[in-house]
């Protein structure tokens, strides 16, 4: 058994579907379950249809373009009209227009109920495009597999329900040899919906591959592999070879974009080798993540995470940051699913790095504002740099103010404007 996951660049056009579809062709008669994730920038989209996000009246317009995206890949894909890809297409957007009109509940509950209908989308259109060229699937609704508690936008997998109800699907279909199904989504016992953190379809891929004892899990990406930087941010990037878990773990941990942060884990647990190819040159090599003894080859890795907000917590009475505010102060952020990309504490504050939302922001404002004085500086950058030197410190930083900086044997975080 192999597991591939395919991301959003890798389906974002007919072009691309038709790309992937050629890539599954090579490999199709082995058993291969494969993870797709919403078409393109769909998830963004559909961040803002969210109950309560934006203004109601802004939301026909969003679903009509979202809609109008959709089916232009779908004509371009299907010749005939009449294509039962139509149909279950608009049976699955009726539903999310009937979500995105929802009264507002509790976001992070509203954001898994409706960011899902991405990749409930796109495996449903691949799905029909492969059986339609002759590359015979099943589609599968990975909520009824994949199970999680209801921690919604950061569902915890309870890994024996998931390992059970994988081998009996499987089992069931044992005349199949390829599936298709989605990243990023999961589902409670009791059928709700859950996503597993976002850009989570790695770790989907990642689940299904332990829970299958799969031989090898493929992810195939835009860049030809795990380069030390990422491109956009970086000229003359390395390509990484060989990448031990316990350092993909690492860098993942501090955002690395190649990897979900849960990813490697569960490979590791069973030795899975993890490979990260091109999809547009598919037959180069790429890079693997085993159990190798240290990375090859040794150089700087480089990780930048965009829109970041740093909050300093200051408490209002005369009490320092001690046990007691700490845990008032993490019991907020747990309660929001708020994570924690950087934290320093002293005496009388406490700072900590987060995604810059709005939403959560304020929200953790008002759970915190009544204890604590608070602070923030909105719009900043977290640079990561692994194995660094301070000639490579002054270079990334340039002058600019550093407002918090940390640093280890092996590692720097810079937070910069």
């Amino acid at each position: 058994m192999r597991i591939f996951k395919f991301g959003g660049a890798s389906v974002n056009s007919t072009a691309a579907v038709r790309n992937m579809a050629a890539i599954v062709q090579k490999y199709y008669g082995q058993p291969l379950v494969i993870v797709v994730s919403a078409m393109g920038k769909t998830t963004n989209r559909l961040e803002q249809l969210v109950p309560g996000v934006r203004p109601m009246a802004e939301h026909p317009l969003m679903l009509e373009e979202l809609r109008n995206y959709h089916l232009q890949i779908i004509s371009e894909l299907f010749s005939n009209p009449d294509h039962p890809v139509y149909q279950d297409f608009d049976r699955l957007f009726a539903q999310l227009a009937q979500q995105s009109a929802q009264t507002p509940t509790h976001y992070n509950y509203d954001y898994d109920q409706t960011v899902c209908f991405g990749e409930l989308l796109s495996t449903t259109i691949i799905s029909h495009y492969l059986n339609y060229i002759g590359l015979e699937n099943l589609w599968v609704d990975v909520r009824q597999i994949i199970c999680t508690n209801h921690n919604y936008r950061e569902g915890i997998v309870d890994f024996a329900l998931t390992q059970e109800a994988a081998r009996k699907f499987i089992a069931a279909h044992q005349n199949t040899t390829t599936f298709i199904t989605q990243g990023f989504i999961a589902g409670t016992s009791d059928g709700h919906t859950t996503t597993l953190g976002r850009e989570g379809s790695d770790y989907s891929a990642a689940i299904l591959s332990y829970c299958l004892d799969a031989d090898r899990m493929t992810i195939w990406k835009d860049v030809p592999g795990f380069l030390n930087a990422d491109p956009k941010y970086f000229t003359d990037t390395v390509k990484i070879e060989e990448i031990p878990y316990n350092e993909a773990i690492e860098l993942a941990y501090y955002g690395a974009s190649v990897i979900h942060p849960k990813t490697v884990k569960p490979i590791q647990n069973k030795n899975i080798m993890l490979d990260i190819k091109s999809f547009v040159t598919p037959e180069a090599e790429g890079s693997k993540i085993g159990p190798f003894d240290t990375i090859r080859p040794l150089t700087p890795l480089y990780i930048v995470k965009q829109n970041q907000t740093l909050l300093s917590i200051l408490p209002k009475d005369f009490s320092f940051i001690a046990e007691d505010n700490l845990q008032t102060i993490f019991a907020a952020l747990a309660r929001l699913n708020i994570r924690v990309n950087l934290m320093q504490n002293t005496a009388l504050s406490f700072s900590l790095c987060i995604d810059d939302n709005p939403l959560l922001l304020s929200q953790l404002r008002d759970h915190l504002q009544q204890q604590f004085h608070l602070r923030y500086n909105r719009g900043l950058k977290l640079i990561t740099i692994r194995y660094y030197t301070q000639e490579i410190i002054d270079k990334i930083v340039a002058g600019r103010p550093v407002l918090l900086q940390q640093r280890t044997r092996t590692t720097a975080q810079l937070i910069i404007q």
